[in-house]
């Protein structure tokens, strides 16, 4: 074999590890970022879990202010709520709402103005953009208009 061929050669063969350690390299990096992209999904859904269960006791503590009108209910209940929203979780508007099947439950079809919710049976919630909870409505069935 001539040097020049087997100079060739050589070249040849440096570039292919050249090109395969660039690949491995590539698969690496997006290895690195996949990994800390799910582990950040892993600690949102967690989250996630742990938050809707204290969505239940807001309820409660709701319904127990709603009856009790007690001063020092509501200002643990409003510190309890700015804890939520620290956390990311926002209640969704759904009152006088048209009705979106995406954030809220239909729980009944009653008297009021066509796909409005008409009354909110159970408050829904997102957790930083995402339904963590729907909404639970009561929407009309169309036999009213609109009041503009």
């Amino acid at each position: 074999m001539k040097k020049t061929s087997r100079i060739k050669n050589f070249e040849k063969k440096i570039n292919e590890l050249e090109t395969n350690w660039k690949r491995a390299l590539a698969d690496y990096c997006n290895l690195e970022k996949r990994v800390e992209k799910e582990k950040k999904e892993f600690v949102r859904l967690s989250n996630a879990i742990l938050l809707d269960k204290l969505l239940s006791v807001l309820d409660s503590l709701e319904q127990a202010e709603a009856h009790l009108k007690d001063k020092g209910l509501s200002l643990a209940l409003d510190q309890f709520r700015s804890i939520l929203a620290a956390e990311g979780i926002r209640e969704i508007q759904a009152q006088g709402e048209k009705f979106n099947a995406e954030t809220m439950d239909c729980v009944e079809v009653v008297r009021g103005v066509k796909n409005e919710v008409v009354e909110v049976v159970n408050k829904g919630y997102e957790l930083n953009g995402h339904v963590l909870r729907p909404a639970k409505v009561k929407v009309g069935q169309g036999d009213k208009k609109r009041k503009e």
